[in-house]
């Protein structure tokens, strides 16, 4: 059974940076994971004709939290961060291209030499003609998430569903945290009331209760499991579907 409305014509894609490096290497950035996110993004915008815009993190170079825990003025931490998103968005941006797909990077800090500006218009007419937007630099605002700058994303280019795809183990939305308790069980739907009332924390609340006033679903799923993007794209039923 697919999910209700899919497949969709336009999503956002959130990546956490952490889906970009490789553990096992010691890697910031490991190539061929970015690679096999780039095929796999470039085949399900050629193979269904899905619009994709991508929100990528930073936390595999630098998080904000962690600055400001050791100290560090929060706003300048959370810059910092934003920068780290960059970095990661032009090695996406390269990988997409050397498969062949168009690609954008736009930023919410100006940096003219390295990607455009965001400008909604721009990349929603980047998106109708069949470019992949990369959206770095979060919102271009200290104290809120890249969840937040997917969900905002999302929401303003009119994009029919968020795509939060997880990296490691965890493969949807569970009734507790299932790396800490065996008893915890998979959840394939739920609502955004039950995710924020059972404090599920799927992700950012602050991107949640966006997402819930918009009615923008979220599909959470593992991306790091090769051919699940196509299926998110496709619409079939992996992971958790929060609506």
């Amino acid at each position: 059974m697919g999910r209700p409305g899919a497949p969709w014509k336009r999503v956002v894609l959130k990546l956490s940076g952490e889906a970009l490096a490789s553990e096992a290497a010691g890697e910031v950035i490991d190539g061929l994971l970015v690679e096999r996110l780039a095929r796999e993004i470039a085949e399900g915008r050629a193979d269904l004709g899905t619009e994709i815009a991508v929100v990528i993190g930073g936390g595999n170079i630098w998080r904000g939290a962690v600055g400001s825990a050791s100290g560090m003025d929060r706003a300048t931490a959370d810059y910092m961060g934003m920068l780290a998103t960059v970095i990661n968005a032009l090695a996406l941006r390269d990988a997409l291209e050397r498969e062949g797909q168009p690609t954008r990077v736009q930023t919410a800090i100006g940096m003219s030499e390295l990607a455009e500006p965001y400008i909604r218009l721009r990349a929603i007419r980047h998106l109708e003609k069949g470019r992949v937007v990369v959206f770095a630099a979060g919102t271009g605002n200290p104290f809120f998430t890249t969840d937040t700058a997917g969900a905002l994303r999302a929401v303003e280019i009119g994009a029919e569903v968020l795509l939060k795809g997880t990296h490691g183990d965890v493969d949807g939305v569970y009734t507790a945290d299932p790396r800490t308790d065996p008893d915890a069980q998979p959840i394939s739907d739920i609502s955004f009331s039950e995710v924020i009332g059972q404090d599920l924390r799927a992700m950012d609340l602050t991107a949640i209760t966006l997402c819930k006033e918009n009615a923008l679903p979220i599909l959470y799923f593992n991306i790091m499991e090769e051919g699940n993007l196509r299926s998110a794209l496709a619409g079939d039923d992996i992971g958790t579907l929060i609506h």
